[in-house]
């Protein structure tokens, strides 16, 4: 069965039977990909899975208080919550004065094996370095399109853009990251 089919039926269990389930089943599809994108963003591990299971727990009140509400999209909805999230923290961050502990190894739930699988390629470290200098918007655009395997119209409604414009964007930042890495 089809990711997006399977998705839209578990969904649909979910808003229209409660079924704690479906719910489940959509978090196991979901959890390592959310993860991912909020530990590049916050660069450490317990705040990630803080923030990762706030997404979680934000989108099952989002859909059972809304259920008269059409969900298009229930990993659009994970990544909407979890930038809002991610911007949350940004803000209490700035307020209060923090330490930040480099963590000694990457770590993800899937025991390291994408990590493992990116430091075996010599460039990976210079490319995300090029990463690090692009300006936000282009960073995220390329992460959710590289590293989470996104397609534009999901990127779009993600970041609020119409389609078009996420083409445009997706197309400078690569443009922008190549001229970085041809320095």
């Amino acid at each position: 069965m089809s990711g997006t089919i399977k998705e839209k039926l578990l969904l649909y269990r979910l808003q229209s039977k409660r079924d704690p389930d479906a719910f489940t089943e959509l978090y196991d599809l979901y959890v390592k990909r959310i993860y991912r994108f909020v530990y590049f963003k916050v660069s450490g591990k317990e705040e990630a899975e803080d923030i990762t299971s706030e997404v979680f727990l934000k989108a099952w009140n989002y859909i059972i208080n809304n259920k008269e509400k059409e969900i298009k999209s229930f990993s659009g909805l994970l990544y909407r919550l979890a930038r809002n999230a991610i911007i949350d923290m940004y803000r209490r961050r700035s307020t209060q004065p923090q330490t930040t502990v480099i963590p000694e190894e990457f770590e993800l739930s899937d025991g390291g094996k994408w990590y493992a699988d990116l430091s075996r390629n010599a460039d990976a470290g210079h490319v995300i370095a090029g990463l690090k200098k692009l300006k936000q918007e282009y960073q995220e655009v390329l992460t959710l399109k590289y590293v989470d395997e996104l397609e534009a119209d999901e990127i779009a409604e993600i970041t609020g853009k119409g389609a078009i414009a996420t083409r445009v964007t997706l197309h400078r930042a690569l443009k922008k990251l190549k001229e970085i890495l041809g320095e």
